[in-house]
């Protein structure tokens, strides 16, 4: 390791040290949960660190907090700004107002209206400008200069790096050996702190990063590889960043061990299980470590692994879409397709049969004009929830008893 990286690695690793006591009663010790769910699907011992239960809902309130209370009181007084339509925005909003500083956060004019509320919520003054990320940005860096503000990076400063660091330590406490740590990669500064955090105390624990494949940035830093982009976008949004910074490229390169790509469909079941099984609500960046271990990208067959929630502020539209998709892919909801007589009484059979198997009907489709049933029959279409396969596949047979023929059709969210 060069000379002045470890001497940055050093700075950084005593600024959280010095972060750690600064943040008590300011953010919340997350806990670090066992999860038998995960173990059991992975063969390993999985503990879950729960940033999502952090304040502001992620662990971004520990960097902007640490990086704001170590201004200089007068430029505390001058106030803070940044550019977020995210967790950052959220974060120094709340950080600002704990170290008793005044924050600007300016957000695209399509930022969802809750996130803008709730950074709102934080006393912040919201500022809606530009459709894009850099349109704010731009507008941010202006206001800063006009005003006197100090603005606060999302990732790539020593002090918001240390911040995040803490995380590192709080698991150390909990558990003392971990053997691996999954965490989530989008500008780096999450990564960076707990990597350091950990490897000072315990170098032999491996810290793996995940990133989304539309965003493989930190991958092809570790990699020395370019990859195609298949699209720009991911239900992961916290770490949809096009490339870490420059401090976070460094630390990554040093500690981390490496870097793996999972995609929306492992995000997806992720946070599908994670609610379901662990009643914990978690973002698509938050639940990326979970994806990972379900991808089959990573084998950690009887070792302790820690995965990173690292937020939970995940919109309610997208969660909705989420909950139905993975319904559908797991075939808890399916399309029952059949040809019943047209004629009384025909539909009440198929629907007492479905309530001997208690399963709910979601909604019914008749169609007497469809061309492939003859003029005296009509098409039935009855989309239900399924309790199990078994009870299904009960249903078919008791439905094929009857003398109908019973097709099962992918149902599309």
């Amino acid at each position: 390791m060069v000379i002045w990286l470890t001497s940055l690695i050093d700075r950084i690793y005593k600024h959280i040290l010095s972060a750690d006591k600064e943040l008590e009663g300011v953010i919340h010790r997350t806990p670090l949960d066992k999860t038998r769910t995960f173990s059991e699907l992975t063969k390993a011992n999985v503990y879950l660190k729960l940033e999502n239960l952090q304040k502001t809902g992620s662990f971004k309130a520990r960097g902007a907090f640490y990086k704001i209370i170590n201004l200089p009181e007068e430029n505390r007084e001058k106030g803070v700004i940044a550019a977020s339509a995210g967790n950052h925005a959220q974060g120094v909003a709340y950080a600002a107002r704990m170290a008793g500083s005044n924050a600007k956060i300016v957000m695209p004019i399509f930022a969802p209206i809750a996130k803008i509320l709730a950074t709102r919520s934080y006393s912040a003054d919201v500022i809606l400008h530009g459709t894009i990320f850099d349109d704010a940005l731009k507008k941010a860096l202006e206001i800063a200069e006009a005003e006197g503000r100090t603005f606060i990076h999302a990732f790539d400063d020593e002090y918001i790096i240390a911040g995040q660091g803490t995380i590192g330590l709080e698991i150390l406490r909990m558990l003392p050996d971990p053997d691996v740590i999954i965490v989530p990669i989008g500008g780096g500064g999450l990564i960076s702190g707990i990597s350091i955090a950990i490897k000072k105390k315990n170098s032999n624990t491996k810290i793996i990063g995940v990133q989304s494949k539309a965003f493989p940035a930190a991958y092809e830093l570790k990699k020395g590889m370019f990859l195609e982009r298949k699209a720009w976008s991911t239900i992961a949004d916290g770490i949809a960043v096009k490339k870490p910074g420059k401090i976070t490229s460094e630390i990554i390169n040093e500690l981390v061990d490496d870097v793996i790509l999972v995609d929306d469909n492992d995000i997806s079941r992720a946070i599908f299980l994670l609610l379901e099984r662990g009643k914990i609500l978690a973002e698509g960046a938050g639940a990326i470590t979970v994806g990972a271990l379900l991808s089959g990208e990573l084998n950690v067959t009887g070792k302790k692994v820690v995965a990173v929630i690292s937020g939970g502020n995940i919109d309610f539209t997208l969660l909705s879409k989420i909950i139905s998709r993975e319904s559908i892919r797991m075939k808890r909801i399916v399309k029952i397709r059949t040809i019943i007589p047209d004629r009384p009484g025909s539909l009440s059979k198929i629907i007492t049969l479905l309530a001997e198997a208690r399963m709910n009907i979601i909604d019914i489709i008749t169609e007497r004009y469809d061309f492939r049933a003859p003029p005296y029959e009509a098409s039935l279409e009855i989309v239900v929830e399924v309790p199990e396969e078994k009870k299904l596949q009960e249903l078919i047979r008791k439905i094929k008893g009857k003398g109908y023929h019973v097709e099962i059709e992918e149902v599309r969210d």
